[in-house]
């Protein structure tokens, strides 16, 4: 089946480091230090992630067509090997959202129970 077609409920429920990515990925293309330098600060130090679990994350959401990449420019200042970018696909973004949805249906019962505030913090 073509990816355009795909139903992005289908990939449900993400995989925690899934999920972040595609987070920090929102408002654009990053290379990956600046995926975790990002994920960090959205989420005021209380979340981080690994190399080894970004870089394998990412293959296989590639290979998932959440996302796509491109080479970084010949004269990267970065010193070693040019720097790889990802950036979000459009069904990694409807990927995203499902899974948001998913996760605010969780919240609304635990609010119902009164596990949590109704209000975020």
């Amino acid at each position: 089946m073509p990816r355009h077609t795909r139903d992005p409920a289908g990939l449900l429920p993400l995989k925690h480091s899934t999920y972040r990515v595609l987070l920090a990925l929102a408002d654009g293309e990053r290379h990956g230090y600046a995926i975790m330098q990002t994920l960090s600060e959205m989420t005021g130090g209380r979340e981080s992630i690994l190399p080894g679990t970004l870089y394998a994350a990412l293959a296989r959401m590639v290979d998932e067509g959440l996302v796509e990449t491109r080479e970084g420019p010949p004269d990267d200042r970065s010193g070693g090997p040019p720097r790889r970018y990802y950036r979000r696909t459009a069904f990694g973004r409807a990927v995203a959202r499902a899974e948001s949805e998913r996760l605010r249906a969780l919240l609304d019962i635990a609010r119902a129970q009164n596990i949590v505030s109704g209000e975020p913090k």
